[in-house]
């Protein structure tokens, strides 16, 4: 049927901060369904909380309300809107569908006359109540683990004691596994019983016998309102059950699993959608399958977008979010039309003739002491995706985007040698399993005990398996006596000119010349196009790979490069894809051709329709120099992509390519505390008396001339990384050691640390000669807790006249001196009236898009525009709405590491961030937090 004519005004609802569990696939969600409604001329009106995403952009909605995801702001949109018709909750993850809920119990909708769309409640409560899926499971023939609910401890005793060990606990209504734990004994059993009651918000648990070491997949369903259903892709979990699927390294499309297997879980997940009510939109089915008979048990089923909806998304071509917006307001599938092919059916099933693998970013390093074991309970904090012809290839690109210190899987001199150590890990899965699965291979351990280990299927075993024969071959070698199979070869497995280099004993430089201009091995890249190339795909979203035809043809037209900022971690989050996101659009608007690289696929910036091109690729060296060198770009922006993108400007100025705005010799002298503290110096700035150390020696010598305490802190990091303030000689020689261990041969700025100073920062706009300051946040507590753990206020709360007119004054000296062109941050501490300057980056900053949102102005479509040298700070008209005071609150996940330290230092552990507006100082919020400032200052 046609769209609902009577639907004319929607409210979506976002996911808020992000948390571990719920990231930035909800932002992409939310925008793109956003887009897709508007698309059909209906208002849309958005609740969120987050202020560093597109979807709380003007750009993404008619109406965007930055207020705390509770009822009570519900209500107010709502009588600030009263002709919304209908609610969307499906795009903003578990947050927002509780919300939804809470409020229909609460009966707003109703008394607002809003109906909720997109979403069946009771499909919700039957798939969120363990005990009613469960029912509903057995009832429609679909097998599920043997087990009950239990709503008291004793009761839980009671059908253990019935089922027998090893269990598994599920917590009800839980947002990334929260609350769930496999047991093996009574004791665990007793204390995870009590977690997983007291994780549900219902308290209540399903207890189950164990599936540990089955295989799991999970398959990516569309639905439609007369029940048309369509598999989008069907994935598979490297790692098997027992690790959740946020963890899991995953495959699309299946590998492993046989066609006659397929059907039947295919013929499982259609009944399963049907008989759980009547909605329309995306889902995705999670299924158990037995590696000894092939018996499938269904896991659970979200009849919502999901994490893996937006993998789904990238991993096809296929939109979810975007069809699944129109679905909810009337339309069927055969009614719509596939965006990447313009021409066939959105009720045509994709069709891939590549390789999806996915691993996911963790931050354990942030949380010490945290339990690294990968378990029920997800972990991990963003996540990268790698495309190729093959699984290998795949792997090894997914492997080259995590920025993790490693060159891809293997190949790099940095394999574990210690058996004992690699036994444990393939027993106990953490985040570098993967990294010692090809270890114990390259150490000779057999293929049947890390089989047994593991659980890992055999294929995939068998695949790393033959990338270490490969190696072995590759040795034989020097770079002057290689063969062209063999290196044509090693390149369409995914191994990178580094790994070529180390196996060769030669430089990176020496392969790529080798391969590429010797023996032509070149880069091909290739359309995404979601129908195996059966149809002309209209999108240029491409991958590379190494074989004969070239998919992209390049234009005649001026172009510029945006680097992405790769995956999500603690320090650089979703802020920096905002500010790529926009980067693209003002060089769009500046009638350049936009090519975007990215390897994120939960993002906004990797949507196949932001940018004029994208290059689905690790923002890795190789692989944006043979993009370059084939689109021959006017220049690369990298100072909106965070330190994913910055490291790459050493080298793009080395190879003579073009860096858009600020000049490699100013990002590197910031970066380069030494340098920059002698240009503070010759430009009168003070600063916190300082030295550099490269050894713990010359640590302990400066400190006599410094004094304690001391700012400990690394050259060319993010988020505090390394960071430490030290009280004694002990602590200073510790500290050093452990860093030169982490970050061997960097340069250790020694700050004396103002102790009890008030920290502030500036963000500003410099076009080489004028400067603009956007905005000034006075952070609540005090200097020692890194600027993304502080609450923070915009405009300052408490600074006189004089230390605001020193930092502006110092913005201004600063950024002239760095001949910044673009944006640039400076952080500060206070101390008697005193400003004295930390750092500065010249660079988008984590605080930028707040400023944004705070006084609605779009300052990084204007700081574009000025790198790229078509208008100067003067051209703009600045009027930034000034309305009392936004605050920018931190948000943690210490809940997913119970026994980690919540204590607050120099180095980053906030995952995300949320904003929040007050009239004046005397509101309850601000002074409680106030009051609060000093409770977790460590060091």
């Amino acid at each position: 049927m046609p769209k609902d004519s009577s639907i004319k005004h929607i409210l979506i609802i976002g996911s808020g901060p992000i948390v571990i569990g719920q990231a930035c696939e909800f932002d992409y969600s939310g925008s793109q369904a956003a887009r897709s409604l508007r698309e059909e001329g209906i208002i849309v009106t958005l609740i969120n909380s987050n202020p560093a995403t597109i979807m709380t952009d003007p750009v993404t909605a008619d109406n965007v309300y930055l207020l705390p995801l509770e009822k009570k702001s519900i209500r107010k949109i709502l009588t600030d809107h009263p002709d919304i018709d209908a609610v969307l909750p499906t795009m903003g993850g578990q947050t927002a569908l509780n919300l939804a809920i809470d409020c229909d119990k609460a009966g707003i909708w109703k008394h607002h006359g809003v109906k909720m769309i997109g979403v069946d409640i009771d499909a919700i409560d039957t798939a969120e109540n363990r005990e009613k899926f469960k029912a509903l499971m057995e009832k429609i023939g679909v097998g599920v683990c043997k087990g009950a609910t239990a709503t008291s401890f004793l009761q839980g005793k009671e059908i253990a004691q019935e089922i027998g060990f090893p269990l598994i606990i599920r917590a009800s209504y839980t947002l990334g596994g929260a609350g769930g734990a496999f047991v093996e004994t009574k004791e665990e059993f007793e204390k995870a019983l009590s977690a997983g009651l007291q994780a549900s918000p219902v308290h209540e648990v399903l207890i189950e016998q164990s599936i540990l070491g089955w295989k799991e997949y999970e398959l990516e369903v569309m639905r439609d309102n007369i029940g048309n259903m369509i598999v989008i892709c069907s994935i598979e979990n490297f790692d098997p059950m027992g690790v959740h699927t946020g963890d899991s390294i995953t495959v699309a499309p299946a590998m492993t699993l046989p066609d006659t297997v397929y059907q039947r879980m295919r013929n499982y997940a259609i009944t399963m959608m049907n008989s759980i009510g009547n909605f329309a939109g995306g889902c995705n089915v999670q299924f158990a399958v037995s590696p000894d008979n092939q018996e499938i048990i269904g896991i659970e089923i979200n009849p919502r977008v999901s994490r893996s909806s937006a993998l789904a998304s990238k991993a096809t071509g296929y939109p979810i979010a975007k069809v699944a917006a129109k679905l909810a307001i009337g339309y069927n599938l055969d009614e719509l039309s596939n965006s990447i092919t313009g021409t066939t059916s959105a009720y045509f099933e994709p069709s891939i003739d590549y390789v999806i693998v996915k691993i996911p970013r963790w931050n354990f390093d942030k949380f010490k002491g945290s339990d690294r074991r990968l378990g029920l309970s997800m972990k991990a904090v963003g996540e990268v995706m790698g495309i190729g012809r093959n699984f290998q290839e795949a792997l090894q690109k997914a492997c080259q985007s995590l920025e993790i210190k490693r060159n891809g899987l293997g190949a790099d001199g940095k394999e574990l040698r210690d058996q004992e150590k690699i036994l444990y890990s393939l027993a106990n899965p953490s985040w570098n399993r993967l990294f010692h699965v090809y270890d114990a291979f390259k150490l000779g351990i057999s293929f049947r005990t890390i089989q047994d280990l593991t659980k890992i299927d055999k294929w995939f075993l068998k695949q790393i398996e033959e990338l270490i024969h490969l190696e072995a071959e590759i040795d034989k070698y020097t770079i002057d006596t290689i063969p062209h199979e063999v290196m044509d070869m090693a390149k369409k497995k995914g191994y990178a000119d580094r790994q070529i280099a180390h196996l060769l004993g030669c430089l990176e430089s020496e392969v790529f010349n080798k391969r590429y201009t010797e023996m032509g091995i070149k880069r091909v890249y290739k359309l995404v196009d979601t129908c195996a190339a059966e149809f002309e795909a209209q999108t240029p979203y491409y991958y590379s790979s190494f074989g004969e035809e070239n998919e992209s043809i390049r234009t005649d037209k001026k172009k510029v490069v945006v680097l992405g900022s790769g995956p999500n971690r603690v320090g650089q989050g979703i802020e920096f894809d905002y500010s790529c996101v926009h980067g693209v659009l003002a060089a769009k608007e500046c009638g350049y051709e936009t090519i975007m690289i990215n390897c994120n696929p939960e993002t906004v910036s990797t949507d196949f329709d932001v940018a004029d091109k994208l290059y689905f690729e690790p923002v890795f060296w190789e692989h944006i120099y043979e993009i370059i060198l084939h689109e021959k770009p006017e220049g690369v922006i990298v100072q909106l992509g965070g330190q994913t993108a910055l490291k790459l400007a050493e080298k793009l100025d080395k190879y003579g390519i073009k860096i858009i705005g600020t000049s490699y010799e100013a990002l590197d002298l910031a970066e380069d505390r030494g340098l920059f503290s002698t240009l503070l110096k010759d430009n009168n700035v003070p600063y916190p008396e300082f030295g550099t150390i490269h050894n713990t020696d010359e640590a302990l010598e400066l400190c006599k001339t410094i004094g304690f305490p001391l700012l400990v802190r690394p050259s060319y990091v993010l988020g505090g990384q390394g960071m430490k303030i030290v009280i004694n000689e002990k602590e200073l020689e510790e500290h050093v050691v452990n860093v030169l261990k982490d970050i061997p041969n960097n340069e250790i700025l020694l700050d004396h640390f103002l102790e009890g100073a008030i920290e502030a920062e500036a963000d500003a706009i410099c076009d080489g000669e004028n400067v603009y300051i956007i905005g000034i946040m006075q952070h609540i507590e005090p200097a020692g807790i890194h600027s993304g753990d502080s609450y923070a206020v915009l405009p300052p709360y408490n600074l006189g006249d004089l230390v605001i007119r020193q930092i502006e004054t110092y913005t201004e000296r600063i950024a002239l001196a760095l001949k910044t062109h673009g944006l640039i941050n400076i952080q500060f501490a206070i101390k008697n009236d005193k400003v004295y300057v930390i750092e500065a980056n010249p660079r988008a900053s984590r605080t930028v898009p707040f400023i944004c949102k705070a006084y609605q102005e779009p300052y990084v479509n204007y700081a574009t525009k000025v790198m790229l040298g078509e208008k100067k700070v003067s051209d703009f008209e600045f009027k930034p709405v000034k309305k009392g005071y936004a605050i920018k609150e931190p948000v943690f996940s210490f809940h997913k590491f119970p026994n980690v330290n919540k204590e607050l230092g120099p180095e980053m552990k906030s995952t995300g961030e949320a904003i929040y507006f007050i009239d004046d100082l005397m509101d309850d919020y601000f002074l409680k937090i106030y009051s609060e400032r000093n409770l977790y200052l460590s060091r």
